[in-house]
Order: structure tokens, then C-alpha cells, then sequence
């Protein structure tokens, strides 16, 4: 079809939208509208909860970093492994700010599954499996889907 609206020859022109849908009568039923709710406002909550998952971990790295120092690989216990954890726990900070404000959402969340992978892994070679690492696994997991949404809703920026 042409800007015009002529239609272009050999080609059908596109069917016409419905404007409403036959097998629908009357006002949604209380669980339709809990899914469709649900569905716009899902996104939002993952994204609040993970920053305030971050925000938790970050003050923690920062008020008490000796604490956290054990979970820095390879230098574990030193003043560097206390400086990593501080500058890590900034990060972190920084992170949850990004989510509650709605910054960049897909690209924080692309930040923080790469920080989740480094510390999963971490976890799993020191450690092996246990609850600490499937409950960061599952963290991972929200940011992963964070880093495929497009619908937000409470943000700053789109």
C-alpha cells in the first residue's frame, strides 16, 4: 500500500483490524484482570526487588567489608580483598540506585548478570553447591529476565 492508500499492484491489501473481539462480552472477570495486572506490573516488582536485593548486599560490603573479605577469590582475607569488597559493594549501590530509578534497566541488569555469573562460579569452585549459591542462582535469574523486558512501568527514562 502506498502513503496515499492506493494499493500497490499484485499485492492484497492488509486485512482489517477487528475492533473488538467477538468471544468477549461484558467487563473482564476478577481473574483476568488479576492476570493482566499482574503481567503489567510483574516487570516493575522484579525490578524493585532486585534492587532492593542489591541495595541490601551493597550497604552490608560497605558498613562491615571484613566480613565479605573471605569471598574475594585468591586474595581472600587481605587489605585488598577489604578494598575489593568496598569497591564492589559501591558498585552494588550504584546498581540498585540505576533499578529503583528505572535507568537503563536492560543494561543494568546486563551488569549485574555478569556480576551474579562471576560470583555463582566463585561460589561453586570454593564452596561446591549449596544454599548460599542457589539462592544467588535464582537472583541471576531475575536479572536475566530483567535484561529481556521492554515494559516498565514507574521509570525515569525509556
Amino acid at each position: 500500500m502506498t502513503p496515499n492508500g492506493a494499493v500497490t499492484p499484485g499485492r492484497a491489501p492488509p486485512p482489517a483490524r477487528r475492533v473488538t473481539d467477538p468471544g468477549l462480552t461484558g467487563p473482564p472477570s476478577r481473574s483476568e484482570w488479576a492476570g493482566q495486572l499482574a503481567a503489567e506490573w510483574a516487570p516493575t516488582a522484579g525490578r524493585l526487588l532486585l534492587g532492593l536485593v542489591l541495595a541490601w548486599f551493597g550497604y552490608h560490603e560497605l558498613v562491615q567489608p571484613s566480613l565479605w573479605a573471605g569471598y574475594v577469590p585468591v586474595v581472600s582475607g587481605s587489605t585488598l580483598a577489604v578494598l575489593l569488597v568496598l569497591a564492589h559493594g559501591w558498585l552494588l549501590l550504584m546498581l540498585a540506585v540505576a533499578m529503583f530509578a528505572g535507568i537503563a534497566i536492560r543494561a543494568v541488569a546486563a551488569v549485574v548478570v555478569a556480576l551474579l555469573l562471576q560470583i555463582v562460579t566463585s561460589l561453586t569452585m570454593s564452596g561446591g553447591l549449596s544454599d548460599l549459591v542457589l539462592r544467588d542462582v535464582g537472583v541471576l535469574g531475575l536479572a536475566v529476565c530483567l535484561t529481556a523486558t521492554t515494559r516498565q512501568r514507574l521509570v525515569l527514562s525509556r
